[in-house]
């Protein structure tokens, strides 16, 4: 009865930031589950590699498309392209995004613009692009990647705790507008997870700071995002829209040390 919840078969996956990463990660996991996939990054060499690792031991069809969601020329390039390569998308899960720490009074335009583009306007912009087919087959799954701080932050982090948080608060509204055809809206947060981003950006006191916040003492890993992905991304999580899925390893429960 329930051995087809998580099977994508005959399903297509646009993944942004799908060339390492939780995006890489998911894009397996749509893989692996029956779904063709196109992944999409801004370096062609990256994305050829990461594709390649996706084919192996899946029969799935993975596409790539270059482009800096960054310029909206771009994102809606991303859109046709999948559209016109698979005839149809059917799960977005729109993952690229950035973080450039500056202080408020050290705040520049260019990285104001920069960070608001990528992290939040890409997104509105994806989803816009895919959402039109997804009522009109009365199915689709959209997945905002969010943060932990989007609930919680740090000095320097203003302006990325704001694009995280501006997407929780889209989603509830894209949840009302789409729930009706049968598209659910939905955020994955992740904590701190150990990717690339992570590993260059923190100090390891950083790190370890981070990790003995959390109630499992640890940071998390790429393929502990995908379990939750996958759940927003078919028909198991057929009635959870509007909302979001804290992976955060219990950080937010703590409240003084």
């Amino acid at each position: 009865m329930y051995e087809k919840l998580f099977d994508l078969t005959g399903r297509t996956a646009l993944v942004t930031g799908g060339s390492k990463g939780i995006g890489w990660g998911v894009a397996r996991g749509y893989a692996e589950a029956g779904a063709d996939v196109m992944i999409v990054a801004r370096h062609a060499d990256e994305l050829a590699a990461a594709a390649e690792r996706l084919r192996e031991g899946t029969r799935a069809r993975i596409e790539t498309f270059v482009a800096d969601l960054g310029d909206r020329g771009q994102v809606d390039a991303t859109v046709a392209a999948a559209q016109e390569r698979f005839g149809k998308v059917d799960i977005l899960f729109a993952n690229a995004g950035t973080n450039r720490p500056q202080p408020l009074l050290e705040t520049t335009d260019e990285v104001w613009d920069s960070v608001l583009e990528l992290n939040f306007t890409s997104c509105a912009r994806l989803a816009k692009g895919v959402a039109a087919g997804m009522k009109e087959r009365g199915w689709g799954r959209i997945v905002y990647t969010s943060s932990v701080l989007a609930f919680a932050s740090n000095p320097g982090r203003g302006l990325y705790s704001a694009t995280k948080g501006a997407l929780v608060a889209m989603t509830r509204a894209h949840a009302l507008e789409l729930g009706p055809f049968g598209v659910t809206v939905n955020c994955l947060a992740p904590g701190p997870i150990l990717t690339d981003l992570t590993r260059n950006l923190l100090s390891p006191e950083q790190k370890k700071r981070f990790a003995d916040r959390t109630a499992l003492l640890r940071w998390g890993e790429v393929h502990e995002m995908v379990g939750p992905v996958m759940l927003l991304s078919s028909d198991a999580g057929a009635f959870i829209t509007g909302t979001h899925i804290l992976a955060d390893g219990g950080l937010v429960c703590r409240t003084f040390d």
